[in-house]
């Protein structure tokens, strides 16, 4: 958790608002209020059991973020992601094998608390994830996209796109309901470097609206 100070428990700073909320990685100890969030906003055959997420934060190519609240320091939103090869879908409940050789960021998961909506967590979240990308040079960035949330990620820049293999396909007919395989190009920086999320502490400010 951070402290008062601002410093996350990995070293960097916490990504900060000037007021209720703050952007870090996710730790293991946050496990019970991401579970507590996830079953909050998805139907039950979508939640994703401990030992996925126990994977997730344990595995170094893991790029996962929690929204708290400053008051309190308890995770309200979430959003975790990982390196891919763009056209790769993980099937719902799938092992987490991120790429070794990655030209996407995955987008698997976000979810936002009810009690915290409308402070916009869900874009800030996404904002640091596809900066992120950007500091990678990960030319994509791609999702399935469940439930009624299509809205939210056009906003975000995400665009419909049809499963290229029948792998994917079969992969994306995992997820219940209208499920979709959304994409988007990210621009690439002339000049940039690949850069490890353990040596990336630029965090920025941030600001919920």
């Amino acid at each position: 958790m951070p402290g008062i100070d601002g410093s996350g428990q990995d070293g960097c700073p916490a990504r900060t608002t000037p007021s209720m909320f703050s952007l870090r990685r996710a730790q293991p100890a946050d496990l019970p209020a991401i579970l507590a969030v996830q079953a909050q906003c998805y139907a039950p055959q979508l939640n994703e059991p401990l030992s996925i997420w126990q994977q997730r934060l344990q595995h170094p190519a893991a790029l996962c973020w929690v929204a708290e609240a400053q008051a309190t320091a308890a995770p309200l939103a979430y959003l975790a992601g990982y390196p891919a090869c763009l056209g790769s879908i993980t099937a719902l409940n799938g092992d987490f094998l991120p790429a070794t050789a990655a030209n996407c960021l995955y987008l698997h998961d976000l979810a936002v608390s009810p009690v915290a909506n409308g402070h916009g967590l869900g874009g800030a979240l996404v904002a640091e994830a596809l900066r992120m990308a950007h500091a990678r040079q990960w030319p994509h960035a791609a999702l399935v996209c469940v439930q009624d949330a299509a809205p939210f990620w056009h906003k975000q820049g995400f665009t419909v796109t049809e499963p290229a293999t029948g792998e994917s396909r079969a992969a994306l007919a995992t997820y219940p309901g209208a499920a979709r395989y959304m994409t988007r190009a990210l621009p690439m920086q002339q000049g940039a470097t690949r850069s490890d999320f353990a040596d990336d502490c630029r965090f920025r400010q941030a600001r919920f609206r």
